[in-house]
């Protein structure tokens, strides 16, 4: 038998090196099918979404111009919040002390476009987003005495959808 040299000793080793980590094999695999399940959580609620009314309504009289509301939001959750919508009504109207006798109430109001279209996802945090539209005007009742309604408060309720 012949006895092989040192070098080709050396050259089959790094041949079957090479072999071993890949170099110029072919791979070849079965495949195979399987299954599994995974699961996940949603919260179960969210804190609501808060509106800010920004616009300043003062001066409301008969035959006085409209006042347009608008406002931000404040979203206290760590997430956006969709809003569709801010639908604003009149919560309730309170006479001033001392003011002249007489009814007044929501009647003695009129508020316009009430559904204020948002559309938008308001960012978490305070002063967020914008909604805007709506008007209220005081209602002049020409045939009745509305003197009790000097100085009253309308207090705005605000709905998000």
């Amino acid at each position: 038998m012949a006895r092989l040299s040192k070098k080709k000793k050396l050259l089959g080793v790094i041949a079957a090196a090479a072999l071993v980590t890949g170099g110029g094999t072919a791979y070849a695999y079965w495949t195979s099918g399987g299954a599994g399940t995974g699961s996940g959580t949603t919260t179960a609620s969210i804190a609501p979404v808060v509106v800010n009314q920004t616009s300043t309504v003062s001066d409301l009289r008969p035959g006085g111009t409209p006042v347009t509301l608008a406002g931000t939001f404040t979203n206290p959750n760590g997430s956006p919040a969709y809003v569709a919508a801010v639908t604003v009504s009149i919560g309730s109207v309170t006479k001033a002390a001392g003011a002249p006798a007489g009814a007044c109430d929501a009647s003695d109001y009129t508020l316009t476009n009430t559904v204020m279209p948002v559309g938008a996802e308001i960012p978490a945090g305070t002063s967020k987003g914008a909604w805007s539209g709506a008007t209220i005007a005081f209602n002049n009742k020409a045939t009745t005495n509305q003197d009790g309604c000097k100085g009253a408060t309308v207090t705005l309720a605000y709905a998000v959808s």
